[in-house]
């Protein structure tokens, strides 16, 4: 599976004010999206890695639509820390399999 790196995203900026954080990950479609984070960063953080990894599986498990319903469903729900799938990510951060099969790339400018 083909996974994309998108370092100093305006996205992920906007998600690190969102949560009151310095730095951040965001995940859409097969694109991990950087704010304070670099590419080799991320990559040196396995857990954070694999975290980001299981949101990309779950976008290609759920769909899109599904996907981005689910997340805003469970996180006014359950709030982002017990959204079931922030939780299944957290779980994933000690899967070593979770990274099989994967090929990261530096993101085109998009």
């Amino acid at each position: 599976m083909n996974v994309f790196i998108k370092e100093k995203s305006w996205i992920a900026k906007i998600a690190a004010t969102k949560l009151r954080s310095n730095h951040c990950a965001i995940v859409f479609f097969n694109t991990i999206y950087l704010h304070s984070i670099s590419k080799e960063e991320i990559i040196n953080n396995t857990e954070l890695l694999r975290h980001e990894v299981m949101h990309i599986k779950q976008w290609k498990r759920e769909g899109a639509f599904i996907f981005l319903y689910k997340y805003i469903k469970y996180s006014f729900q359950f709030g982002y820390y017990n959204n079931p799938l922030e939780i299944e990510a957290r779980n994933a951060e000690l899967d070593a399999n979770i990274l099989k099969e994967i090929i990261i790339f530096k993101s085109k400018k998009r």
